[in-house]
């Protein structure tokens, strides 16, 4: 089952993002499932703390991106729009260089509220960052 109501497409998804932090840091939207959004962004100069890591802050920014793409997503776009609440992060291993990936999957999809998980991963497959979102569906 289709989880979206408001239909779109990786290119606008990346229109979308121009001359927004999502662009800045290079985080490039990479699949559109039922109910999942998938998301990498670099570690290179704009993501990485001074000691050389993935900066957990950007690690957030990415998983609230997802979350928030995804809950806007769940939504007549016309009607209703979406702000965030809540968002926690755990860090679970440094990543030095290359990409990581988030993917968001649906926890609960209310009618005021939506909660999100978002887990991110480096180019092992091993998990770097659980995340959750909660947002409220707000009257446009």
């Amino acid at each position: 089952m289709v989880l979206w109501k408001t239909q779109t497409t990786l290119d606008h998804l990346k229109e979308r993002s121009r001359n927004t932090l999502v662009e800045h840091l290079g985080i490039e939207f990479l699949e559109i499932g039922d109910d999942y959004l998938k998301a990498r962004m670099p570690v290179d100069n704009r993501t990485k703390q001074p000691t050389g890591l993935l900066h957990g802050g950007a690690s957030v920014v990415l998983a609230e991106t997802l979350g928030s793409v995804a809950a806007r997503l769940c939504v007549d776009s016309g009607k209703k729009g979406i702000v965030g609440l809540e968002i926690n992060a755990n860090h679970i291993r440094p990543v030095h260089d290359g990409w990581v990936t988030g993917i968001t999957k649906p926890i609960h999809v209310g009618s005021a509220t939506q909660v999100w998980e978002i887990r991110i991963y480096n180019e092992e497959d091993k998990l770097v960052c659980a995340s959750r979102l909660t947002v409220a569906n707000i009257d446009n």
